[in-house]
């Protein structure tokens, strides 16, 4: 597995509840700019649309030497999951404050997948929390460090 970009606005703003791996519908020229790590998934969204999942709002760059074949660099893709989980997706976003957001997008073997989570929105004090935890743990991690020397 070989991951070409992950989504950590998502992992700051969201808690994950559950996440699901999912293939995605691209072009030619799409997976060529994908092997040169030229995508954005920052801003991206999951939609539920006549029953399909569809990756909203995610940039990849139109592939320089494609000419004709380069499509619209934030259009829409569908991705590929079982009715049932995307069944299951939707009923969990009616609720309120769930929503569906991708979190990495990576190479497993020579397919491109992207793992989807279900995720529930963070308040800024839970942010917070969650920047003081790190900090606290990266300073016990350099102390250990600095202690075993």
């Amino acid at each position: 597995m070989k991951v070409i970009t992950t989504n950590k606005k998502a992992y700051h703003d969201y808690t994950v509840v559950e996440s699901l791996e999912c293939g995605i519908n691209l072009i030619g020229c799409e997976v060529k700019s994908l092997r040169k790590g030229e995508v954005n998934l920052a801003d991206s969204y999951c939609r539920i649309v006549n029953g399909d999942l569809v990756l909203v709002n995610c940039h990849i760059k139109n592939y320089d030497k494609g000419s004709y074949s380069n499509v619209d660099s934030r259009r829409d893709r569908r991705l590929l999951a079982h009715k049932r989980e995307i069944m299951r997706m939707l009923g969990k976003v009616k609720e309120k404050g769930y929503s569906v957001v991708p979190l990495k997008l990576y190479f497993k073997d020579s397919l491109v997948k992207v793992e989807v989570a279900l995720v529930k929105g963070k308040r800024d004090y839970d942010k917070k929390d969650a920047i003081q935890r790190k900090d606290i743990e990266r300073d016990m991690q350099r102390a250990i460090r600095e202690y075993s020397k």
